[in-house]
């Protein structure tokens, strides 16, 4: 699969590209029609134990730590609930010391008030503390295996909960087997010299998992390495055409499966993509702990640097503009 994919990725003609882009779009719109979910993050800790290299929250970076306390967190959760978003990813650093089940427990219960949707981002966990998360509100888990190469991903994870390859890969089974109602995959493209290799990792896994757990909603993410405060870290490019490529196939391969694009990427692919794979966009996002509310600009350390600095309002006008329905709430569990 890696190889077919690669010949793919590599082919420089127009035209089988745009063939791909109109099937890709046809199934999207048989499946999702015009619907585009939007969701936002919140960063409520940057403390981490583990080292990554490529990572602006690893525990070997030179910046500020914080952890937001519950006047805090409650802060940021109004003021995107005040834009609109309905849909929140929580994320934390790796920490389990700084930021336990119990904290992230009350900050679900605290999001439960103003989302209808609620997934985390954090470190990895046992099927038990999944439990008391789902109880707690919390409906989604975004996990993603970063580089399903063994030898690349011991270069880049040297240590902390990160560093654990298999426990990992096991970690969207152990939320399934929680409750999960939602689970989203992904690479982090560039982080290895072969993308082919690491996105039919993916779907492998992803196949593997459904066959598994067919009542769970999946969904997949490609974000591409991207500097942290002007710093590189790319060790093998994906070009636009490529990245294009790669969600088309997702699409045609996975019709069911949701595709999200962040603000990694620029507002001219972001808007381009989502004619042809992507149902799901953050939207006026921050990647630094506290950035809604709690920090001005010049004290904020991102875990990553933004490139769509479009508000909500202008997301939504976007997508009403070219014919997509903006959706802010499409699950209710309470």
């Amino acid at each position: 699969m890696s190889s077919h994919l690669r010949q793919i990725l590599d082919d420089p003609r127009p035209e089988p590209l745009e063939e791909l882009a109109q099937e890709a779009a046809r199934v999207t719109r048989q499946y999702f029609g015009g619907a585009v979910t939007l969701y936002a993050p919140i960063y409520l800790a940057n403390f981490c134990s583990s080292r990554c290299v490529y990572c602006g929250f690893s525990s070997q970076a030179k910046i500020h730590r914080r952890k937001l306390e519950p006047a805090q967190y409650r802060g940021e959760m109004a003021y995107l609930h005040d834009l609109g978003i309905r849909n929140v990813l929580l994320l934390t650093g790796e920490s389990l010391r700084v930021t336990p089940v119990a904290y992230l427990e009350e900050s679900a219960r605290a999001a439960a008030e103003h989302f209808q949707g609620i997934a985390i981002e954090v470190y990895p966990m046992e099927t038990d503390d999944y439990r008391r998360l789902f109880a707690a509100g919390v409906d989604g888990l975004t996990i993603y295996q970063e580089t399903y190469d063994r030898a690349r991903y011991a270069e880049v994870h040297l240590s902390g909960f990160k560093k654990d390859y298999d426990y990992r890969r096991a970690t969207p089974a152990r939320a399934a087997e929680a409750g999960f109602r939602q689970i989203s995959l992904g690479v982090l493209l560039g982080l290895q010299a072969d993308a082919a290799a690491d996105v039919s990792a993916l779907w492998e896994h992803l196949r593997e998992l459904e066959r598994a757990y067919p009542g769970v909603e999946y969904s997949v993410s490609f974000p591409r390495l991207r500097p942290i405060k002007t710093q590189e870290f790319v060790h093998g490019d994906v070009t636009d055409v490529q990245f294009i490529k790669i969600l088309c196939l997702t699409r045609i391969f996975f019709p069911r499966v949701g595709i999200n694009l962040s603000t990694r990427e620029s507002a001219q692919l972001r808007d381009h993509a989502v004619g042809l794979a992507v149902t799901r966009i953050s939207a006026g996002s921050n990647t630094a702990v506290g950035g809604y509310s709690v920090l001005g600009d010049e004290a904020q350390d991102p875990q990553f640097d933004i490139k769509d600095e479009r508000s909500v309002a202008q997301i939504v006008q976007m997508l009403k503009t070219r014919g997509f329905d903006p959706v802010f709430t499409d699950w209710r569990n309470r």
